[in-house]
């Protein structure tokens, strides 16, 4: 069993029927994004239940060995090996059990969308195309797939069902946009519907990506 991560909860009406799990990124908590909803969120979409989780705390390699909230070390800059498998596979576990928990209060995966920021973005896809149940789509800002070159041998055949939305800064000094785009190229490759989006930022959001992703949401809402 997956001990279930301590999250910030917030719900736009009562009876929630769609569930919005969103992971912050490196060094941040739950309440990262928690401000973004009243930005995102427009009238006419269904009740939403959104779930900010916060990462375990953990020594960062790259950080001098600091603990901070992570989903996983990183050692060292390449794409290649930037993620620790170890760690991925451990804050997939705990998605996995927070989705599950989200199926117990009555909201079916087809009601579900997962989404991340850079960190939080790379377990998003880390975790969705694993999926043997599709959600309804994955959301991965600023953002990349460990393991993108090799995805082939690790997609799930019923993961390819989810829609994913990527936004990317253009002047990202954290995660390259050449990061994201090779995931992104990679995903499209292994048959992946992707709406790949960048913006004039560094490694941040900004409110025309929060359109973007609202149109994106509406599609799958609608």
């Amino acid at each position: 069993m997956t001990d279930l991560l301590d999250a910030v909860e917030l719900e736009t009406g009562n009876a929630p029927t769609w569930s919005v799990l969103w992971l912050h990124g490196l060094g941040a908590d739950g309440h990262d994004f928690a401000p973004i909803v009243p930005e995102l969120v427009r009238p006419g979409w269904p009740a939403l239940r959104f779930v900010f989780p916060h990462a375990p705390v953990r020594p960062v390699t790259i950080n001098n060995g600091m603990r901070m909230r992570a989903w996983y070390d990183i050692a060292g800059t390449d794409f290649a090996n930037r993620a620790d498998a170890a760690g991925v596979d451990q804050s997939i576990a705990q998605v996995e059990a927070l989705l599950a928990r989200e199926g117990e209060r009555g909201i079916a995966p087809s009601n579900m969308l997962l989404a991340g920021f850079s960190q939080g973005g790379a377990i998003t896809l880390a975790a969705g195309v694993r999926r043997q149940v599709p959600l309804a789509g994955l959301v991965a800002l600023s953002t990349y797939l460990p393991g993108a070159d090799s995805l082939a041998s690790f997609a799930s055949a019923a993961a390819r069902a989810q829609p994913v939305f990527m936004g990317h800064g253009t002047s990202d000094p954290v995660v390259l946009t050449s990061y994201g785009q090779r995931s992104a190229q990679a995903l499209a490759d292994n048959g992946f519907s992707v709406e790949w989006h960048t913006y004039p930022m560094a490694h941040s959001v900004c409110a025309e990506e929060i359109r973007d992703l609202g149109d994106w949401m509406s599609q799958r809402f609608g």
